[in-house]
This record gives C-alpha cells, structure tokens and sequence, in this order.
C-alpha cells in the first residue's frame, strides 16, 4: 500500500465524508472518511482536472433529481 498523505475530510450534508490525498509519486486518491483503505487512484494531474471541472460546474448535471 502507498504512503498516502491524506488531507482533512470534506463533509456534506448527512455526513458524506470524503478524503483526498497523494503520495510522493505523483499519483492522486479519493477515498470516503473512514475506508481509506478502498480508494480510487489515478494521476495527480487527473484529480487536479476533475477539480477543476466540478469547479466549472462540468458535473453539475449529476446534482439534478
């Protein structure tokens, strides 16, 4: 398992909890509070442009009911 330095959790409403983190690689992790062990990996680069897309509001589609 990588050395995986993990940021403070972001909560939403209802406690949905989730960490972000990279390690000395250079790749980026998402895991959900508490399960760190079960998280989804990829580049540093490719979780900086999902972050940048949800800032675009790219993913706001997915907030809809």
């Amino acid at each position: 398992m990588p050395e995986i330095n993990w940021e403070e959790p972001y909560c939403g409403e209802g406690n949905n909890c989730f960490r972000l983190g990279t390690d000395t690689e250079g790749n980026g992790f998402i895991a959900v509070q508490g399960e760190e062990d079960r998280y989804l990996t990829d580049s540093r680069e490719a979780l900086q442009q999902m972050i940048r897309d949800i800032k675009a509001e790219k993913a706001d589609h997915l907030l809809r009911r």
